[in-house]
């Protein structure tokens, strides 16, 4: 794989999606960063390859980010966040993967001069097959936000919006759906269980299943909906099932109010 080359960057946490997008940057070239992780053991796999601390106040007095990613809880910002106000500067931007945290909420713990982009990934990052919706606050530069895509971009695909409130149903739809794909997975497996399949196969066929079906439709050029009219045969063993999962009070309307209280969650979050 060709390398492309980062600036210095600085990330502030390395759970799974702060881990999962540094293992990204270097293999796109990265050769110098901060991680500022307090648990020693979620960034030890990276040992000898980026310098770890454990907190805002270790990080080396002359180390200069052009970018500092927030991959924190949402719930530990208000705390976190004035530890890096002096970053604030017009050379870098802050990349905040936070669930729920506005960009007025973190300039306000920043500085109102920090260049701030809102973005939320998913956990198919891990595989680089993530998918990440952006949006760059007031004073981001077009280099800055370009910046950003290419860091997101080592971790999957992106796209960007010029409407920050739709940052929360993005995250609820895209950042919370790999969850609601592995509920099918495994809700499909107790069924076949339940239907008197072997459990390992019941396993086996589930994940295969999902994992078949989404590369199925990450391939086509046909929409959802088509494709799954294309699997449902008339007066077929499909349909018959589909007019369960189908029916008014089922999966439509479960899922439309399972996002919409994901959304009302995030908004909860902006603090």
């Amino acid at each position: 794989m060709a390398t492309d080359t980062l600036p210095p960057l600085l990330l502030v946490g390395c759970g799974k999606m702060g881990g999962a997008m540094l293992s990204g940057w270097l293999e796109r070239g990265l050769t110098e960063a901060v991680v500022v992780e307090p648990n020693a053991a979620a960034a030890a796999g990276f040992a000898g390859r980026v310098k770890v601390v454990p907190d805002a106040a270790a990080i080396p007095a002359g180390f200069r980010p052009s970018a500092v990613v927030l991959a924190i809880k949402p719930q530990e910002a208000a705390v976190a966040l004035p530890g890096f106000a002096r970053f604030a500067t017009p050379e870098t931007v802050f990349v905040s993967i936070m669930a729920g945290r506005n960009v007025a909420g973190m300039r306000a713990a920043l500085g109102e001069g920090a260049a701030i982009i809102r973005a939320m990934p998913n956990t198919p990052a891990a595989v680089r097959q993530g998918f990440t919706v952006g949006f760059p606050g007031p004073g981001v530069t077009a280099a800055q936000q370009a910046l950003a895509d290419r860091l997101l971009s080592a971790i999957g695909e992106t796209a960007w919006v010029e409407d920050e409130s739709l940052i929360d149903p993005v995250t609820a739809v895209s950042g919370g759906g790999p969850a609601y794909v592995f509920l099918l997975a495994e809700v499909m497996e107790v069924a076949a269980i339940a239907e008197g399949v072997p459990t390992e196969l019941a396993r086996r066929m589930a994940r295969a299943t999902v994992a078949g079906s989404g590369a199925l439709l990450a391939a086509s050029s046909e929409d959802a909906a088509t494709l799954r009219k294309a699997v449902t045969s008339p007066k077929g063993t499909t349909e018959r099932a589909l007019a369960v999962l189908m029916a008014p009070e089922a999966w439509p309307r479960l899922m439309n109010q399972a996002i919409a209280a994901a959304t009302a969650r995030s908004r909860e979050l902006a603090g």
